[in-house]
């Protein structure tokens, strides 16, 4: 990678139930790393498990994403998953097999909210596929709003229908949001999974890195360091992130308002006036994230 900026991955912790681990870099960037067994449970030392997830992960997922969120010296999320098998293969069957059709429902529910605050983070966040993203870990990948690949590592897709259900965790909307409603119904339908270089071209992945499990990680947080000050003015990121993800799901004049009143916080930051002033200086801007 081009950009020295990140020279080793943070120190995880686990978080309450087990199934997250949790670290924050020292320029800034969030790590979440989903880490789970077939079952949903803890991983046992040394093991790589398909990291699927239950209404705990879930949980933990959402403890993750709001310790980052109030956490002013994180200015991007990294979400990727434990090993170099799978990002996520989706909710645990072995779970549903289990549970009633009630809490199936509200499982869906809590998962929606979870994704849903995740989106609507005013921090850029990055999923990084380092493995299979299949089911349900498509759809935590596109709650994210830059989606990398590690080359040759694994497919993606929403194969549900398999099962006799649909994707129920998003699914079915982000996914026709991003490549369109007859692509979406046509991969949903054959329940067909695809490589990260197909879905690259359909625009669901938006880069593909070379590299084993550990090279790729350490190339995502160096990439993803571009966006952390004093490269980049972490506030306007978020900010452009937060434009676009709510004001594309209104009518055109309220996007309109809503980029205008996010603007004007932007106008008033300390990184615009840094900014601006760098311009007219003809010097290199040093952001604060302010």
């Amino acid at each position: 990678m081009s950009q020295e900026l990140v020279p080793s991955g943070p120190k995880l912790e686990p978080m309450p139930n087990g199934l997250v681990n949790y670290g924050v870099t020292g320029n800034g960037i969030a790590v979440i790393e989903l880490a789970s067994d077939s079952a949903g449970k803890p991983l046992g030392a040394g093991a790589q498990g398909p990291n699927t997830y239950t209404h705990e992960m879930m949980r933990d997922l959402d403890e993750a994403i709001l310790r980052a969120r109030f956490d002013d010296d994180v200015h991007v999320i990294v979400l990727t998953g434990h090993g170099e098998k799978f990002f996520s293969a989706g909710a645990s069957i072995q779970m549903l097999n289990q549970v009633t059709p009630k809490f199936k429902y509200f499982f869906c529910l809590h998962a929606n909210e979870t994704l849903s605050r995740l989106e609507q983070t005013p921090k850029l966040v990055v999923a990084a596929l380092n493995g299979h993203a299949v089911g349900g870990g498509l759809e935590i990948a596109m709650a994210a709003d830059l989606r990398i690949a590690r080359k040759n590592a694994g497919k993606t897709g929403l194969p549900e229908v398999n099962l006799g259900v649909l994707a129920g965790t998003g699914g079915t909307q982000r996914l026709a949001r991003i490549v369109g409603k007859g692509k979406a119904i046509e991969m949903m339908v054959t329940g067909n999974n695809i490589s990260f270089e197909d879905a690259k071209e359909l625009g669901i992945v938006n880069e593909i890195f070379e590299g084993d499990a550990d090279t790729f990680r350490r190339d995502v947080l160096d990439w993803a360091g571009q966006f952390c000050p004093p490269n980049k003015a972490a506030m306007a990121t978020g900010h452009i992130k937060r434009a676009v993800q709510s004001g594309t799901e209104v009518p055109l004049e309220y996007g309109l308002a809503i980029e205008r009143e996010l603007q004007a916080k932007l106008f008033a930051s300390h990184d615009a006036k840094e900014g601006i002033a760098a311009y007219v200086d003809k010097r290199v801007a040093d952001f604060s994230g302010n």
